[in-house]
């Protein structure tokens, strides 16, 4: 016959992980220091000004995305 197993300590080790995960997840994105937050605001700004030159014949983004 198997072994006897606590299905509760398994349980409580697949939560612990996923709430791990989840404060990592946390930690990355809400743990910037105010410098890293606007030099990432700002070079996503100058990827859109970019993209927004390359336009053909000045014409506004499509608003569904469709292309």
């Amino acid at each position: 016959m198997g072994d006897v197993v606590n299905l509760n300590r398994f349980r409580k080790a697949r939560d612990k992980a996923e709430r791990s995960k989840d404060a990592d997840a946390n930690r990355a994105r809400f743990g910037r220091t105010k410098a890293e937050k606007e030099r990432d605001r700002k070079g996503a700004e100058r990827q859109a000004r970019g993209l927004d030159g390359h336009r053909l014949d000045g014409q506004a983004p499509d608003p569904d995305g469709d292309a």
